[in-house]
């Protein structure tokens, strides 16, 4: 914690006697109150998440800032932003807070049985494939554990977020957090109705889904379109295509591809019935090798609940020697 803060909230707990005491807590609750407002960005959602009035609240960050002498929040009739001394001092005192919170969390569930809230930011495909089927049994044992599983596949920043974890393909994370393994590894596939193959010859390389109406994904993170991977005999080769269509959820990609409009590039085993069945055929298998399965991550430096635990325990996957 930069010196400048440290002296300005730990000083009044310094005096002796219940005065003292009552400044501190005092000081902590407005710190708290100024975190939610500025990860909130809205007195109302703010006041709703700590359970007071917006009129209250307004008044404690307007005591907070006159403590201060400075302003930390510019607020207009429809929003609010932080300033820069705002933003410097979410930045430095945001991750203590939560620390303390989690702590405090930790020591709490020493004495009491697994429960509460566990927010994962993941994808629908994640939450089919591995954490549903993982999770389910969890539930039933635990009922006192809420899960929330947030379909988002625009790579949310989990800290800002509010999520205690977020999942992705491969093992890839920023730094300052953990990375546990929570699925096998997924192999893509090329597939498309024999109706379509009726009309359009079968790709031979990669480059050929140039000529090809493929079904494209576009992520909402940077707004670009899916770039379709591939690989052989140590060759990497990406593909930009193009299509008369654009999904932002793979499950719409490949119900598009069963019903002829093109090719989709989707986790096979989302197709394996459909491959099965005949209703769908997958091309170009030797240039669609095996990658990273999906990894659950998290803050290295939070103080997580018992119930949050349980969560990852059960999501923890073990290869089969």
């Amino acid at each position: 914690m930069p010196l400048r803060y440290a002296l300005r909230y730990t000083t009044p707990s310094l005096s002796f006697g219940s005065k003292g005491h009552r400044l501190a807590r005092e000081n902590l609750n407005d710190l708290m109150a100024f975190i939610v407002v500025a990860r909130e960005k809205s007195f109302t959602k703010a006041a709703a998440h700590l359970g007071v009035s917006q009129s209250a609240l307004s008044h404690t960050i307007r005591t907070l800032e006159s403590r201060l002498g400075m302003k930390l929040l510019t607020r207009t009739t429809r929003s609010i932003s932080l300033t820069d001394i705002g933003q410097s001092m979410l930045d430095d005192l945001g991750p203590y807070i939560d620390g303390i919170q989690g702590r405090l969390q930790s020591l709490k569930d020493l004495n009491s049985k697994a429960a509460g809230t566990v927010r994962i930011s993941t994808s629908d495909y994640a939450i089919g494939s591995v954490i549903w089927p993982k999770l389910e049994p969890l539930l039933k044992e635990y009922p006192d554990i809420t899960l929330e599983l947030i379909d988002d596949y625009a790579l949310t920043d989990i800290v800002s977020g509010r999520f205690d974890a977020g999942t992705r393909l491969g093992e890839q994370i920023s730094n300052g957090m953990i990375s546990v393994r929570i699925g096998p590894d997924v192999r893509f596939a090329v597939v498309g109705s024999p109706d379509y193959f009726s009309r359009h010859p079968y790709p031979q390389h990669p480059n050929d889904l140039i000529d090809h109406n493929c079904i494209n994904l576009r992520f909402p993170t940077h707004g670009n379109l899916y770039v379709w991977e591939f690989e052989k005999e140590g060759k990497s080769l990406n593909v930009k295509v193009s299509g008369q269509l654009v999904f932002s959820r793979i499950y719409q990609n490949l119900q598009a591809a069963i019903e002829g409009y093109g090719l989709a590039y989707v986790p096979r085993d989302i197709a394996e019935k459909q491959l099965a069945h005949g209703e769908l055929i997958s091309v170009l298998e030797d240039w669609c090798p095996y990658w990273d399965g999906y990894y659950i991550y998290y803050p290295e430096n939070r103080n997580h609940s018992k119930a949050f635990q349980l969560v990852i325990d059960a999501l923890r996957h073990y290869k089969h020697p």
